[in-house]
């Protein structure tokens, strides 16, 4: 499906970019702001755990939806129109959360965080606006950028989180992301409109087989450690995922306009990197879901340094400073030398992040080396990781090239999340250092794969 760069009410090339990396960052704040601060959200709604995980994995499941729809939906019908749209929901949901943490509604707050999730589709509309809105000399580190934001406000919210709340309670969560969503909204009518030079149908039936296996896998991996890894409930949502995941395979093969263009998963650039971004995802996200646990373990336990939400959240400001550094720095790079050399870098300095705080954590600095470390994996990793995708896809399939790999982001954040907390689990009600030792060890073997894996990620397009 060729695209034609159509006439729109668009700005400045700089304008535009701008525009792209505020609806970014908001999106990726939000899915990671309730990480740090959920025990607190356990104390406010006298809720068990369990059922308060749901605010985050409400959010990851529709994210996970929503992004190879939206994608699909902005190469078909416009990636500006698509986008508005997703804004729209993601601020309504804002308001959501809001209302419901004030009354202390967990059924709503949940609702609403569901709602936002639908900002998951940001991603592959902003890559397909910035694909075909920005000059070429612009276009490399706006994707970078754009990539790396997945972490930079992912760590951002994790950095925030912790101050608001001790400061003025779990809703202001969401007042504070509220503007944050209003003002993405209201910058993006300065896109560009580029229309399609032509229209296809949507393939409802692959959008309900996709949703229903991502929603089984996904719900599986968040509460295995819950329900237990071998319970009958968690099989049976595996095994409907490999069922509705074959449905799927099968129905788009067969049909001529395609949710997911599973050709792409034959394109050598687009296999490979998917299968390194899946691999890097579960190891970073592992990582940031362990270090908030042990820096506010109480020292009786015989670790820890007993932080308040607050201090969790600065253990973070490193990984974030840095990341902004590194996508710049990942664009650079793959310009001069290709986009699997700061891939590479990237792997290395996430694997030694977490060689460090396996094999030492008994005093804080150790965390914020480990942070700077992790910030610049994240930041090379994923900017890299950006650029490869959108290099290796035709121009009108950069929505649904990029929306598979941001669920692959997803799924593998989830992994990386849920991996973290099996290893903790098994423990008694206060984890014991080992079980920290072995999941920062696990998912550094993790990360040191995936850097083997970036072999056979082509240099260049």
């Amino acid at each position: 499906m060729p695209v034609r760069h159509g006439t729109s009410a668009g700005g400045a090339p700089g304008i535009v970019a701008a525009a792209l990396l505020l609806a970014a960052l908001a999106a990726s704040l939000a899915q990671t702001i309730v990480i740090v601060v959920l025990p607190a959200f356990a104390r406010e709604l006298s809720a068990p755990t369990a059922e308060v995980t749901w605010v985050l994995t409400a959010f990851m499941l529709a994210s996970a939806v929503a992004t190879p729809i939206a994608g699909r939906l902005g190469d078909l019908f416009g990636h500006r129109r698509i986008l508005l749209a997703c804004l729209c929901l993601f601020t309504a949901g804002s308001l959501v959360c809001a209302l419901a943490a004030e009354s202390r509604s967990l059924g709503a707050l949940v609702a609403g965080r569901a709602l936002q999730g639908v900002a998951g589709g940001v991603f592959p509309l902003a890559f397909g606006i910035a694909r075909t809105a920005l000059p070429p000399a612009r276009l490399p580190g706006t994707v970078a950028l754009l990539s790396a934001m997945f972490g930079i406000g992912g760590s951002a919210g994790m950095v925030v989180a912790g101050p608001l709340v001790d400061a003025f309670g779990t809703p202001s969560l969401f007042w504070g992301t509220l503007p944050l969503a209003g003002a993405a909204l209201a910058a993006a009518p300065a896109l560009p409109a580029v229309r399609p030079a032509r229209t296809g149908r949507i393939d409802f039936g692959g959008a309900a087989l996709l949703s229903g296996a991502l929603v089984c896998l996904l719900l599986g991996i968040s509460q295995g450690g819950t329900w237990g890894w071998t319970s009958p409930a968690v099989l049976a949502l595996f095994g409907a995922t490999l069922l509705l995941s074959a449905g799927f395979a099968v129905l788009e093969a067969r049909i001529g306009d395609p949710l997911v263009d599973l050709r792409l998963m034959g394109v050598r650039g687009q296999a490979t990197t998917n299968l390194v971004t899946f691999v890097v995802a579960v190891a970073m996200f592992g990582a940031i879901t362990l270090v908030p646990q042990f820096v506010q373990t109480p020292v009786g336990a015989g670790y820890g340094f007993a932080s308040t939400p607050s201090e969790a959240g600065l253990i973070m400001l490193p990984v974030a400073l840095v990341m902004l550094i590194a996508g710049p720095v990942a664009a650079r790079l793959g310009h001069r030398h290709g986009a699997r050399l700061p891939l590479q870098a990237g792997t290395v300095c996430a694997a030694a992040s977490l060689a460090v705080l396996a094999a030492a954590h008994g005093h804080i600095a150790y965390f914020y080396l480990a942070g700077l470390l992790l910030g610049a994996g994240y930041g090379l990793a994923f900017a890299a990781i950006g650029l490869l995708i959108v290099q290796n896809a035709e121009a009108h399939q950069t929505g649904i090239a990029t929306g598979v790999n941001t669920i692959v982001r997803t799924v593998g954040g989830a992994v990386g999340a849920q991996t973290a907390a099996a290893v903790l689990a098994v423990r008694a009600s206060l984890p014991s250092e080992s079980g920290y030792t072995q999941g920062f060890t696990v998912f550094a073997v993790l990360a040191v794969a995936a850097l083997a894996a970036t072999v056979v990620v082509p240099r260049r397009r």
